[in-house]
């Protein structure tokens, strides 16, 4: 039985993910849409429900920054394709907490950003918190395993998937998709694409109690050998269409913590790398070693006639891990807070009534 008040909860953005928060949080009796930010000029107006493909919620969305924080929010569920720190403190030292999908774990890689988050949590009061399914809840799920050891050794998550369907330019291209295989940039290129990699490796680190001395980033490549046809891109052959990093946190020379991602494209490959299953492979090497491997499938009345209505599973997956952790960020204590810093976030108000 829930007795507290439900979380009075704004929006911002409403692109893929953000439509998969919208009908999450209208559908919760622990949290209450109170307004939503519309980064289009398009969107700005028109009804959040009939923007996200429910019925209408009364609530319009709006570009006006300064009427949304006027709200007085307990929460933003932050859904934008990329961060951008200034919106980020803006809202923070309003008094306003922050869940976020962006590219955030710790914060690390934005640099002095991150300084600036920090201070903006510290003068509002409020708490930042990034998750997503990958990075995010993988390495809650890897932390969660290793409490049945009495000696871990080594933490290693792999995350593989066929991309071929995930039709995103603009978040693929930065990762190497689409480059000439003997490009001299993409290994910086990678590195810097998949840099929240880095974040959750420190996560990881931190759960166990260890401070790394080095965090990398290795990475390879697998071509096309034919014109790759994406649908809104195409990648030419002997171009990018695989992508593997692999970031590891060190302490001396030894890897404590292994983030592993295999992203493939297409049927032509070369090497035709292998991916057998979409999803994640967490192993815990020490005493007892610990497997684990997690997939994903649709639901019985799940309904999809395109492949784009079946990508909805992974928009929703992204979103709901900040949103669950709603309740516990805006009891804890102001700063930048991670699932370490966090009690054990729960799935309330997910269970349909009837």
């Amino acid at each position: 039985m829930l007795n507290t008040p439900p979380y009075r909860v704004v929006q911002w953005t409403t692109g893929n993910v953000g439509k998969s928060s919208v009908q999450a949080i209208a559908a919760s009796p622990v949290l209450e849409l109170v307004g939503c930010y519309a980064w289009s000029p398009e969107k700005v107006g028109r009804d959040v429900g009939e923007l996200c493909g429910i019925a209408p919620l009364g609530i319009a969305a709006t570009d006006d920054v300064d009427a949304l924080l006027a709200l007085e929010p307990d929460c933003v569920v932050y859904n934008p394709m990329w961060l951008d720190t200034g919106e980020l403190v803006r809202i923070l030292s309003a008094g306003v907490n922050v869940v976020a999908t962006a590219a955030f774990i710790t914060g690390h890689n934005l640099g002095a950003g991150r300084d600036r988050i920090v201070e903006a949590c510290r003068s509002g009061g409020s708490t930042m918190f990034g998750s997503g399914i990958s990075p995010g809840f993988a390495e809650l799920l890897a932390i969660v395993s290793a409490t049945v050891c009495d000696r871990v050794d080594k933490v290693t998550i792999n995350e593989a998937a066929d991309s071929t369907f995930y039709d995103s330019p603009a978040t693929e291209r930065p990762v190497g998709f689409g480059q000439p295989i003997d490009h001299p940039d993409l290994p910086a290129m990678t590195a810097e694409g998949t840099a929240v990699f880095g974040e959750a490796v420190r996560l990881v680190a931190d759960a166990l109690g260890v401070e790394v001395d080095d965090v990398r980033c290795e990475a390879e490549y697998a071509q096309t050998t034919a014109d790759l046809d994406l649908g809104s891109w195409t990648i030419p052959a002997g171009c990018v269409a695989g992508v593997a990093a692999s970031w590891k946190g060190l302490v001396g020379d030894r890897v404590v913590v292994q983030l592993n991602v295999r992203w493939r494209k297409g049927q032509t490959l070369e090497p035709d790398w292998k991916i057998d299953q979409d999803g994640w492979v967490i192993q815990i090497d020490g005493r007892p070693t610990v497997t684990a491997t997690v997939g994903f499938l649709p639901p019985p009345d799940f309904e999809a006639e395109t492949i784009a209505d079946f990508m909805v599973l992974g928009h929703i997956m992204t979103a709901m891990p900040p949103i669950n952790a709603i309740p516990a960020v805006v009891a804890a204590a102001p700063g930048i807070a991670t699932y370490n810093d966090l009690p054990l976030v729960l799935p309330r108000g997910t269970v349909p009534p009837g």
